[in-house]
Parts: structure tokens; sequence; C-alpha cells
């Protein structure tokens, strides 16, 4: 079977802290003992649905030896047997609790961060509301079958305690009696194997293996199921995803149950298929993420957080030899990709090694932890991307079944995407294949391999503007996997189709997922000289930098930066008017505007230098007032434009107000760069204000080439030292 019914072992249980050590003197601290963990049991909440009569009927009798125990402490002499069975009975108290606290937290992760992501009436338990109804189902037999030996355990106890030697009252002696039986009764029905709960646990098992065998589900089967587990909408099939998401977070973080973790993803996969066959695309909601590269500005990310390449939360953070921080998936991606430059600084890397900065990424991890979000190192899902930590997860490859069902869904999509004749529906389909694209790179592989492109294509210039961002965010989600970066560039249409989008989307978030798209296929050396040559996806891309809203702003720059590495595209950029967009988002975007400036500077030779001789003061602010990160571009850009601008250039950044203090500051604090560059800068401000023969030459000869045309030598003139 795909998946067999033995991988769904009960979870690992938590030790029990073991009981005190009690003497015959201790009678009273044991029944108080007793009191308390009995207490504590009958506080705890009833799981919900097939768990709801093992977790009540264990707290009711625990609420009723509470009973017990306050009837005892009134007691003063005890026979040996008993205090015996006191202690045996502490021990399995904690082991029922223990029970209870690990099947809760087994089916509800996070009763916190249920009530932020679940607005469930409140009167309704968060375990019945938020819990994975399907995990339970598999796990119910083995989760059962602990309830029951300890069920038997508590009836062991009980039939031997000596009640008849000791000075109870008649109705406590009736309760224990009555316990007693209850008990016994129940430990004849653990898990009767023709239990409507044992048999849909066989349906979902069988249903599973047909998948994995590439059988398509029946949907009358299907429907049973999940009409049987309460899932009968596209909300509550939603919800379930979620919820499975979360249990396999939990699972990929205890290396002993990683295989139980690969197989959720199985059912991950198969409510996502009846999700579609059963209900329907389900509407478009209010905000659908898309996968890559994203803003996050709702989460406040810190900014020495943020991967410089990718801008998402780094999961791996690594130093290269430059001395800057990347996210580890993202810099190997660019090392492997040709690159032998520091994409930050543009410094040669001495060599392709990356260190682990663990002290970052623990920094990281607590941050996480405080915001509530889920922190997976890189290496628990190498097929995620990391925006798509929220949910983690294994590489679905490993699994044929999570395979075969995406494949399915796909097919299933697709098919209704080529029927659909009104916008309406056609945008509900799309909305599925983008969230689907956003799931994990086998569903981004499947959805290109069976011909979404062309299809998209066609949405790409729809007066409908959901269906027109759904459509460019898709392909975005698709420009992830490598393979799907040839397909978009070779598939005929598509690339102008996103072109346009950037140029004349309807929506501001259209024309931002359609730049993120381009920063996406710039990865891609080859693809980012043959874009870079295109005036009006450079000219496109600057206007968005100036004139969009914030995250399209940063979605314009980091692709504007990754086209700003090709000599080629930055003379594009200077006709585009680049330095100018720069001095006018620099305020809102230091960091990303710096960045820009430096790499056009960098790689624009005299003309470059001639367009940002304004920009000098404003560089001079964020050497002031910026952060590490930017103060080391601002000293790096300053540095250069200094040795190729001539006096006249070190004249105006000599002219900004306390300049030599604020390099002095950078030069004592800064990052390692940035010292360096600003040691740099303050001997050129020294030699040039010393007035020395070899700076006097280079005012009479190098500013004024600075009017002479592009085509013209681009060598510059270096200032000594």
């Amino acid at each position: 079977m795909a998946v067999s019914p033995d991988v769904f072992p009960p979870r690992k249980r938590r030790q029990p802290a073991p009981p005190p050590s009690f003497c015959s003197s201790d009678k009273k601290l044991l029944l108080q003992s007793l009191l308390l963990v009995s207490q504590e049991i009958c506080s705890l909440r009833p799981l919900g649905s097939l768990l709801k009569r093992n977790t009540s009927s264990i707290i009711r009798k625990s609420r009723l030896l509470s009973i017990v125990f306050e009837e005892l402490l009134r007691l003063t002499v005890f026979p040996p047997a008993a205090l015996v069975c006191l202690e045996e009975l502490y021990i399995l108290l904690t082991r029922i609790k223990a029970l209870v606290e690990d099947s809760t937290s087994t089916i509800n992760d996070d009763d916190d961060d249920d009530d932020d992501h679940h607005h469930h009436d409140n009167n309704i338990p968060a375990s019945s509301s938020s819990s994975s109804k399907m995990w339970l189902l598999l796990q119910h037999e083995s989760i059962s079958n602990s309830f029951h030996d300890l069920n038997l355990d508590l009836f062991t106890i009980l039939d031997i305690f000596p009640a008849q030697e000791l000075d109870l009252c008649q109705d406590v002696r009736e309760l224990l009696a009555l316990l007693t039986k209850h008990c016994f009764a129940e430990n004849e029905r653990a898990y009767p194997a023709d239990s409507p709960d044992a048999l849909l646990r066989i349906q979902l098992l069988d249903m599973l293996d047909s998948i994995h065998r590439e059988i398509i589900p029946d949907p009358s089967h299907l429907a049973h199921i999940f009409r049987s587990l309460g899932l009968a909408d596209s909300t509550s099939c939603r919800d379930e995803i979620e919820s499975l998401q979360r249990q396999h977070h939990l699972l990929q973080l205890q290396a002993d149950r990683a295989k139980s973790a690969a197989d959720i993803t199985a059912l991950i996969g198969l409510v996502r298929y009846a999700k579609c066959v059963l209900y329907g695309a389900s509407a478009t909601p209010g905000r659908s993420p898309r996968a890559t590269p994203p803003s996050h500005d709702d989460l406040n990310i810190p900014p020495d957080f943020r991967c410089p390449i990718s801008l998402d939360l780094m999961r791996d953070p690594v130093v290269v030899s430059t001395g800057q921080t990347y996210d580890r998936t993202s810099i190997v991606a660019w090392i492997e990709s040709g690159h032998n430059t520091c994409p930050k600084t543009g410094q040669s890397l001495a060599h392709a090694d990356v260190i682990p900065n663990r002290a970052l990424q623990n920094l990281i991890a607590a941050w996480c932890r405080e915001q509530r979000i889920p922190f997976l190192p890189t290496g628990a899902n190498p097929n995620e991307s990391s925006s798509s930590s929220s949910c983690g997860g294994a590489p679905a490859a490993l699994n044929k079944t999570a395979l075969e069902a995406t494949k399915m869904t796909v097919t299933f999509l697709l098919s209704e995407l080529t029927a659909s004749q009104e916008a309406e529906m056609a945008n509900r389909v799309v909305h599925e294949l983008r969230v689907l694209a956003k799931a994990d790179s086998d569903s981004r592989a499947c959805i290109a391999e069976a011909g979404a492109l062309p299809l998209l294509l066609k949405f790409l210039g729809s007066e409908q503007s959901s269906l027109q961002v759904n459509a460019v965010t898709t392909i975005l989600n698709l420009s992830i996997l490598e393979a799907n970066k040839t397909r978009i560039m070779e598939t005929e249409g598509v690339l102008n189709g996103v072109i346009e989008v950037l140029r004349s989307g309807a929506t501001w978030e259209a024309k931002g997922n359609a730049a993120a798209t381009i920063f996406s296929l710039t990865g891609v050396h080859a693809y980012r000289k043959r874009l870079g040559r295109k005036a009006r996806v450079v000219k496109a891309l600057v206007d968005l930098a100036r004139d969009g809203p914030g995250g399209c702003k940063r979605d314009a720059m980091v692709a504007i930066l990754n086209l700003a590495w090709d000599r080629e595209a930055v003379g594009k950029l200077i006709e585009a008017r680049v330095v100018d967009m720069v001095r006018e988002v620099m305020g809102e975007l230091p960091e990303e505007a710096v960045t820009v400036l430096e790499a056009v500077v960098r790689r624009g030779g005299l003309t470059a230098v001639a367009a940002a001789y304004h920009v000098v003061e404003q560089l001079a602010g964020v050497l002031r007032e910026g952060s590490d990160t930017a103060r080391e571009s601002a000293a790096a850009t300053l540095a250069n434009m200094c040795r190729k601008g001539g006096s006249e250039m070190v004249g105006a950044l000599a002219a900004v107000a306390g300049v030599e203090r604020v390099i002095w500051e950078v030069m004592g604090m800064g990052t390692g760069r940035g010292r360096r560059k600003a040691a740099t800068l303050l001997r050129i401000l020294r030699r040039w204000a010393a007035g020395l023969d070899e700076a006097d030459e280079t005012s009479s000869t190098s500013y004024s080439a600075v009017n002479i045309s592009p085509s013209s030598s681009t060598r510059g003139i270096v200032l000594p030292g």
C-alpha cells in the first residue's frame, strides 16, 4: 500500500516526570499529589471528533477519582497495600495526563496560533476546529489503543485497591465500585475492527494506495470519506490542508518521525485534489501569497535577517569570502549559475566556500519564535522556496502518492481551464493553480510540464484585474524552478506577455509580480543579458521603482540590481534615467537604492558618474544615518565616484558639512568592507585638500572627461592610493 497502516505509530510520548519518593510518613503528600494531578487532567479539554469518547471518558474518571482523593485526605490510617496502590495510581495518572497532552499537541499544534488564523466560534473547542481530521483518523487506532491500555491498568489498580480496609463513607465506596465497573466495561471495546471509524480509516488508506498506483479515485467514494470527516466545502478543505501542514512541520523537527512527516504530504495532495474535484475551484481570497520574492512587509522582518538576493527571511545564513551573509540556497544557486562575484558588493570571490553563520541563525530562530513564525532550517525541505516556510515539509518527490495526487489535480484544473467560458470561472481555476504553484517544486514541475504556460498566456492581457494578477503570479511561482525559467523564456509569447504586464498591468500588484518574475528569470546569466538588452524592460522597471508603492518598488529594484551587474544593461539603465530614479527613492529604500547606484557606477564608467554627480549629498546622508549595509554601499559608491569623477566630484563631497566626521564613524564602527571604503574616501579627501600634484592633474582632466560621449573610454582617472 502507498501508506501502510503501520507507518502511523503513536506519537513518541514525552516521558512523565518520575514520581516523588514517598515514605510511610508522606501519606498526606502522596494524596495531595494525586489530587493535584487528577485536577490537572480534569482541566484538560476533551479532544474533538474521533477521540472525543476516549478523552471524555478518561477526564470523567479523573474527576471522580479527585472526589475519592479528597475523602482519603481525611483519613489517617492506611494499610500498606493501599499505599502501594496509591503510588501506582500516581504513576498511572501522570501517564494519562501526558497522553492527553501529547494527543492534544498531535492534532492541535498551537492553540494560540489557531486563534490567529482560524476565526472560529469561541464556544467550540480549538481541538475540534483546528485539528487535522485525516491525520487524526490515521492515528486513531494507535492512540485509542494507548487509552485502552491505560484504562486496563486503571481497572487493575482499582480492582485490587483495599477499599474495604479503609474507613470510607458509603458514597465513596459505591463511587469506587462504579469506577471499577466502568473501566472493566470499556476494556471490551478498545478499537473494534468493524467500527465506523476503523472502516473509514481502511477506505482512506485504500484510496491513498489507489492514487499511488495512478488510479483516479471514484468521486463518490471520495465524497463519502470527506463528508464523513466533516470536510464538506472548500473552506473546510483549505483549513484541513493548513492543519496538515502544521503537523507536517512538527514531525519534520523529529528525526525519528521523518517517514510519517513524508507520508503527510500524501494526505495534503489528496485533500488538494478532492477540494478541486468535489467542490470546484474556490473563490479568490483577499490575499493570496506568491512564492517568491516576497516583500513580507506585514511581518516587518529586520533588514539583517533578509537575504540580500531573495530579500526573504534567511533560514540558513552563510558567509562568503567577502564577508557578506546570504541564505545558503540563494548564494549556492548564484555561484552554480556561473557567477564568481559577490552579489552585494560586486567583488570577486576568492573561493566558492561558504561558512555557516550560526550566531545569526540562532538570532533569526529566536525572532521567529517571538513572532510565532515556523522556523525550519534549510535542509528539512529542499524543494521549498524560503517563502514557503509557513508550511515546512519533506521533499514531495520522495512520496509517489503525493506526486500522483498533484498530477491528478493539475490535469483536472487544466481541463477545467480549457473548458471554462466565463472569466470568473477561469479566475477561480487560475487562482487554484497559483496556490498549487506556491506549494513545492514538484507542483511547479507538474504544472509546467502539463502545458499550463500557453493557457496562462491568454489571461495576462485580461481586462479582469484579479485574473491578470493570478495569471502573472502563477508564472512567477513557476519561475522558481530552474527548468521552468527555460520554459517561460522559450514558450512563444509568455515573456512578452509578462513584459506587457510590467509596462501596463491593470494593478500595481500585477506590475510588481511581473517585476518579480523578471528578477527570477535574471538568475540565469544568459537570460539576464537577454533581458538587459530590452529597453522596454529596463524602462518599465525604472518607472515602477520610481512610481510604484513600497512592495512594487522593492521588486523592481532587485530586478534592476540583477540587470546592473551586466555592463551592456547598465547603458540601457542610464538611458532610462536610473540615477534620477535612485535619487527619488533613496529616502524610502536607502539600502536598495544605494546598492543599485553602486552597481551602476561600478559598471557604467564616466557616463554614470556624470549622471550621479548631484546625488553625492544624498549618499553622504546615507553614510551618516543609514544601516550598516547601506553605509557600506554608500562608502563604496562614493569612493568609485571620486576616483572616476576627479577633483570636482571630490570637492562636491568635501563640501558636505561634517562629512569627515561621518567617515571616521564608519571607519570605527562599520562593516569590514565599509571600514576599508571609508578609509579610501578619507585618503582621497585628504589628498584633495592638500592640493597634491596628482589631484591637480586629475582636476584638469578627469571631470571634463565626464561629459564625453558614452562611447568614449570608461576607465576614468584613478587618484593615488
